[in-house]
């Protein structure tokens, strides 16, 4: 299928459901990508795949009850994320051990509540892999809304949470709420997270948050910057997948992470500064790949 008969069935009445894909699809990748941004800078790449899992049995009541998804999906992740913070103050368990119990026994629980749902197969299938195509209009305001909102509170605290990722222990000497601040940063994780769930899917819902800033932070030091490409590869990668996806008859959710990756990997070797084309170049310096520490503190000098 080439591109003017994707544009013909995108206008096509009896194809309703493929503009809001398409609408769905790009707006929770934008989000997805902004809130991303902070996910990479911090290194909390874990937390993010954690929120994933934290959000499952919100959804699984909200969908058994026939209530709304974005809240009960927000409901859920708040009350984890909570748990995590309280349970993190005893000092003989890491952040990242609690995380791993609470987490995963979120997902489980998730799991029950669902095989108690009518045609359990094909709801547990919905909530892994995405089901874009199914997506009523109701819900498309709920990610327009949401997401406008999420964008707004990372306008309004946006310093904040950059002095929080770069050194917590300056952030708490400058009277910042450092706790609040992660919480309130959980989220916003959260909330791109439920909004993203219809879209690609509870497993694949990591590659959202992670890949388009990874590959924004490949192509710029600037803060500032990387938050307007990440969005922008978010989107993008949309809009291909879901056209490939279309044209080819392939999974929705699983097409448009191949295509993100596949632009990962383009700015991993062709990105003029940061690329492996342009270590190779004679007269370039060659930091070890991998290595971001000095890189991530200019990467926020003008964010």
């Amino acid at each position: 299928m080439n591109p003017v008969q994707f544009l013909t069935d995108l206008t096509n009445p009896d194809l309703a459901f493929l503009p809001k894909a398409l609408a769905v699809a790009v707006m929770s990748s934008v989000v997805c990508g902004v809130i991303g941004c902070y996910v990479v800078l911090r290194g909390m790449a874990f937390i993010g795949d954690a929120v994933s899992h934290a959000v499952f049995p919100g959804l699984a009541v909200a969908f058994v009850v026939s209530g709304n998804l974005v809240l009960g999906g927000t409901v859920a992740g708040v009350a984890t994320a909570v748990l995590v913070a309280v349970f993190s103050q005893n000092r003989r368990l890491h952040e990242d051990s609690v995380i791993g119990v609470l987490f995963v026994a979120a997902f489980a629980l998730g799991v029950v509540i669902i095989s108690q749902a009518p045609g359990y197969a094909g709801s547990l299938q919905q909530f892994l892999f995405g089901s874009i195509t199914g997506i009523p209009d109701s819900d498309l305001y709920v990610v327009a809304v949401t997401g406008l909102l999420v964008l707004l509170a990372v306008f309004a605290f946006h310093k904040e949470f950059v002095t929080v990722s770069l050194d917590r222990e300056s952030a708490r000497a400058l009277g910042l709420r450092v706790f609040w601040l992660d919480l309130a940063l959980y989220v916003l994780v959260t909330l791109a997270v439920v909004i993203s769930v219809q879209t690609i899917g509870n497993i694949l819902v990591l590659a959202l948050l992670v890949t388009p800033a990874a590959t924004a932070r490949l192509l710029t030091d600037r803060l500032g910057v990387m938050m307007l490409l990440a969005p922008v590869v978010g989107g993008l990668s949309a809009l291909v997948g879901l056209y490939v996806s279309w044209s080819w008859d392939l999974p929705t959710g699983g097409t448009i992470v191949l295509v993100l990756t596949a632009l990962f990997l383009l700015a991993w070797f062709l990105s003029p500064t940061q690329g492996l084309l342009a270590r190779l170049r004679p007269g370039m310096p060659h930091p070890p790949i991998g290595s971001s520490g000095a890189s991530r503190s200019k990467a926020t000098e003008n964010g």
